[in-house]
C-alpha cells in the first residue's frame, strides 16, 4: 500500500509587506518628529512691543543670553561677564562668520546690557552686528 504524504512547504517572511510597513513607519516617525530649536541655557523673559515692525533678518545667529540675575549664556556654554570677551575671541576662531543676537530679558539692567558690549567691545566685535531681539505681541 502506498501512502499519499503531502510535502509540507518551507515557511517563509512575506518580505515585500514588511517593507511596505517599514515605509509607512518611516513616513509616520519623519512626519511627526519635532525638531529642537537650539536655545540658550539662560532662561529669558523678552520684553514686548506692539508697535514696532518685525524684522526681516533670516540669517542663524548665536543666542548671547542674559537674565536679571546676571548670568550669561552664549550659545550652549555658560560664561561670566569677566570671560566672555575670551569666549567671544575663541568663538570668532572657530566660526570666522559667525553672528551674535542678544537676548535680554525684560527684567535686566541696561547697566548690564553696556557692560555685555563692553565685553564684546573688547572681543573686537562690532556692536551693530549684535542686534537685541525685542519679542513682539501678535
Amino acid at each position: 500500500m502506498k501512502f499519499y504524504t503531502k510535502q509540507r512547504r518551507k515557511p517563509a517572511v512575506p518580505i515585500i509587506t514588511l517593507i511596505d510597513i517599514l515605509a509607512i513607519l518611516l513616513i509616520f516617525f519623519i512626519v511627526t518628529t519635532t525638531f529642537k530649536k537650539k536655545e540658550s541655557l539662560v532662561k529669558v523673559s523678552l520684553p514686548q512691543s506692539s508697535e514696532m515692525a518685525a524684522s526681516e533678518d533670516t540669517d542663524t545667529r548665536v543666542a548671547l543670553a542674559v537674565n536679571p540675575e546676571g548670568q550669561l549664556s552664549l550659545g550652549q556654554d555658560m560664561v561670566t561677564l569677566e570671560s566672555l570677551p575670551a569666549a567671544l575671541r575663541a568663538l570668532k576662531q572657530v566660526q570666522p562668520g559667525v553672528k551674535l543676537e542678544l537676548k535680554a530679558d525684560s527684567e535686566t539692567p541696561v547697566g548690564l546690557m553696556v557692560k555685555i558690549w563692553d565685553a564684546a567691545t573688547k572681543a573686537d566685535v562690532e556692536i551693530k552686528d549684535i542686534p537685541l531681539r525685542i519679542l513682539l505681541k501678535e
